[in-house]
């Protein structure tokens, strides 16, 4: 080859990535934003979990209000496992777009009803009964959501960076959180806490209407994954996916269970329990718990890229085994120093605990889509996540507030914590290495 035409040969590669490049970007950042709408309206209820007890609820302490309260959110878990049913096998036979539009277009609907519902004290128990409601579409639609926006952007990753490129879902995750943790920080600061239990309380709810919009707009400007649309023109798409996925891949299945096991304990402890639990039980105000809380969930947020970086240098077991080790010896001691009232040692305990959910995010949404091949992809994860979900994480704000009635101990939280990163750890430990190899198909 002449010399000279070298530099043209490399401009024209070059060139050709560009393009690629500017895709992977368009396509992250839409998967990203409407997953940040999904979590942004669905983590709301848990930061205002206190205040919709109080608002919805007849009862005669917070406490008790506090714990009816999270039982309507797990009931909203409930609905998880049968809207992964539905959309994973949906997803797997029509493609990933079209029904990771129609999620985000139900869960901000019922959110932003949620926002105009009347309280108990206005129309007594039918109040009660039009949030459960809100609560069980909410459950049902974000069964479609983190498994689809997961499989979507693991089939448009390259092999070598799929770790990066997937975990990105956790960021946006997080990042929603805090958004919807600092909006009540900033509304509870500017009115007053009053003026937020009796009226504030709902402008959080009523913002994820045009959010949804976004997102919705958003997401109809991509074209379907590379993976998914190769199969679909092979022919190999599943009439069945969920039959398949049952029959053909239990071992997928046992695995990713175990995976979440963890990941939703760990992430609706600190997103969703923390929040009441530093105001009810630790006794800081309402303000600094939001913004311990906030703080700490920007922190996991800032962490999780750069996990899911060094997932994909050094592998994913490494990753998410050092995560669940930490939960294991850590979560009771971090606790105990949120319990000096000292709100500096409240956030550096947050943080210590989200650097362990961060490894451990970092790794999980590759690991668990390595696990299964394109045709079924969507809905094996759909089911696996969403059962692990609704039986693990759905209940930690319930459990864990009935802990602490039960027992007296106001770190028994910590035990449920510790008990579900032992499982996933003997789990992990099973697995396979599955970093850097092409998606099965």
């Amino acid at each position: 080859m002449n010399p000279s035409a070298q530099p043209s040969l490399d401009r024209a590669v070059s060139e050709k990535e560009i393009p690629v490049a500017r895709k992977l970007r368009k396509v992250l950042l839409a998967t990203g934003v409407g997953h940040f709408v999904e979590w942004f309206d669905f983590g709301l209820y848990g930061t205002l979990a206190a205040i919709i007890g109080l608002q919805f609820f007849h009862a005669e302490s917070p406490a008790v209000a506090l714990l009816s309260s999270f039982a309507v959110f797990g009931a909203g878990f409930v609905m998880r496992p049968l809207g992964g049913l539905y959309f994973g096998s949906l997803g797997d036979r029509i493609g990933r777009r079209k029904v990771l539009a129609t999620v985000i277009l139900l869960t901000s609907g019922a959110t932003f009803v949620m926002g105009l519902l009347p309280t108990f004290s206005q129309i007594g128990i039918t109040a009660t009964v039009l949030l459960v409601i809100t609560r069980l579409i909410q459950g049902f639609a974000a069964g479609g959501e983190s498994a689809g926006a997961t499989t979507f952007l693991a089939e448009y990753a390259p092999d070598a960076r799929r770790g990066y490129f997937t975990c990105w879902i956790d960021n946006f995750g997080f990042m929603a959180f805090v958004a919807g943790s600092g909006l009540v920080f900033l509304l509870t600061a500017g009115l007053g806490e009053a003026a937020m239990n009796d009226w504030g309380w709902r402008i959080p709810f009523l913002i994820a209407g045009p959010l949804g919009w976004v997102g919705l707009y958003l997401r109809n400007q991509l074209e379907d994954s590379p993976e998914f649309l190769e199969t679909l023109k092979s022919g190999k798409t599943e009439a069945a996916p969920l039959h398949a996925a049952v029959t053909k891949a239990w071992g997928a299945l046992f695995f990713c269970v175990g995976f979440v096991v963890i990941k939703a304990v760990g992430h609706w402890t600190l997103q969703t329990f923390m929040p009441s639990y530093l105001s009810t039980e630790m006794h800081y105000s309402k303000l600094d718990s939001y913004a311990i809380t906030t703080l700490g969930l920007f922190g996991i947020a800032v962490m999780v890229p750069f996990m899911g970086y060094l997932s994909d240098k050094f592998g994913r077991k490494p990753l998410m085994l050092a995560g669940c080790a930490g939960f294991i010896l850590f979560t009771y001691p971090a606790m105990m120093v949120m319990a000096n009232g000292d709100m500096l040692s409240a956030v550096l305990a947050m943080l210590l605990l989200g650097a362990f959910i961060a490894a451990f995010d970092g790794a999980c949404s590759a690991a668990m889509a390595e696990l299964f091949p394109t045709r079924i992809r969507y809905g094996g994860m759909a089911i696996a996540y969403n059962l692990a979900v609704a039986f693990f994480g759905g209940i930690t704000p319930w459990f864990s507030a009935y802990l602490m009635t039960a027992t007296g101990n106001p770190f028994s939280p910590a035990l449920y914590v510790m008990g579900a990163a032992l499982i996933t750890f003997l789990t992990v430990l099973r697995a396979r290495e599955t970093a850097g190899l092409p998606l099965r198909r």
